[in-house]
């Protein structure tokens, strides 16, 4: 997955500006993996250790993407205060096969974003971003 440097660069606002809680969304582009769009959406848990979409947010992210013929490529979220890995609660809850799961860390002020492909719960692949 290709994310250029400006949606990376708005990621990092988001996540800071909704810091201490996580941050999340979908990133949206082409079926060949080019990130065209960050698609914030509001963290309905306002936690700063675990996130949840809500349901109408979600299917508002659908119709608007298919609208433009994107491509919901990757599910992403903040870790204010921990690495660019998914916690426990990420594998539990990664069920979509068909997309990544990126994760943006702010730890000690030095933004690292990772993706990852998880299948059942296990890290298949990992791709470095930041």
């Amino acid at each position: 997955m290709n994310i250029p440097k400006d949606i990376i660069e708005e990621m990092i606002r988001q996540a800071e500006k909704d810091a201490p809680e996580e941050s999340c969304g979908y990133l949206l582009g082409t079926a060949d993996g080019d990130v065209t769009e960050n698609y914030w959406m509001e963290n309905v848990d306002h936690s700063s250790e675990h996130f949840s979409f809500a349901p109408k947010d979600q299917f508002s992210a659908l119709r608007y993407s298919r609208s433009k013929g994107l491509k919901i490529l990757a599910n992403w979220h903040s870790h204010p205060a921990s690495p660019s890995r998914p916690s426990q609660e990420d594998l539990r809850l990664a069920n979509d096969p068909t997309i990544r799961y990126a994760i943006l860390s702010l730890l000690d002020g030095q933004p690292h974003l990772n993706s990852f492909k998880i299948l059942n719960g296990e890290v298949v692949d990992k791709e470095v971003h930041l």
